[in-house]
């Protein structure tokens, strides 16, 4: 069956010359260090479905050793010689099959830190002109690969407020079965107000962290601490 290609929505196109032109400030506190351990990307990538525009989220391993079970963008480490986009076409296309030639690159934005895992992400946006179909290639990276309506993410009554292990307390999502929280819900969050596709929501809602990310989190630091000795 032969698909029409859709161009990506002008409210995607203006989303990211406005978060350049008006950068939000959570990209200044999350600034990563000069020379940062690891450096990632990760694409924030969209296309078009049934319902309105999708995005791609997927929800990681719970086996890896940092953000194990959360919901993320697809993407993973530069390797070398690669630049951002090439990495997040890259991991994309080992992480759930979607073939780097039928992306359009709209755009980058600056490395955001992760503390957690001491690694720098490039935010990277795409869009797939046809309906593409999603599979999960790696079970070690990913446990789950979902194509997530975009008016599920803005109805209010799916948003929700969430205070993670560290004390940062930040936005959350209940989209298809899947408890986006912490990195993902933020860019998510950050890339619907540039878009002007926000819609008012009760931020008093809150929402306790579900157990297994608690325990990832306490056992994570507890490594660390160890490997530090």
């Amino acid at each position: 069956m032969n698909h029409v290609e859709s161009p990506p929505p002008g409210w995607l196109v203006r989303c990211a010359a406005n978060l350049h032109a008006d950068l939000p400030d959570w990209f200044t506190r999350f600034e990563p260090p000069e020379d940062p351990p690891r450096r990632s990307a990760v694409l924030m990538l969209f296309g078009p479905g049934e319902d309105g525009p999708r995005v791609v989220l997927t929800q990681r391993s719970e086996t890896l050793r940092s953000h194990a079970s959360q919901v993320s963008f697809p993407g993973g480490k530069l390797d070398p010689g690669e630049t951002p986009v090439q990495a997040a076409l890259r991991e994309t296309w080992e992480e759930v099959g979607v073939d780097p030639s039928a992306v359009e690159v709209m755009g980058s934005f600056p490395e955001l830190w992760l503390g957690p895992s001491s690694n720098a992400v490039t935010p990277v946006l795409g869009w797939v002109r046809e309906p593409h179909p999603l599979r999960v290639i790696d079970r070690g990276e990913v446990a789950r690969v979902e194509w997530v309506s975009v008016a599920d993410l803005v109805d209010p009554t799916h948003r929700f407020t969430v205070k993670g292990p560290s004390g940062y307390v930040g936005p959350g999502f209940d989209v298809a079965d899947l408890f986006v929280w912490g990195f993902t819900a933020q860019l998510l969050t950050v890339l619907l107000e540039a878009a002007g596709m926000a819609q008012p929501w009760d931020e008093s809602t809150q929402r306790r962290l579900p157990w297994r990310f608690v325990r990832q989190y306490l056992s994570a630091r507890a490594g660390r601490r160890r490997a530090s000795r």
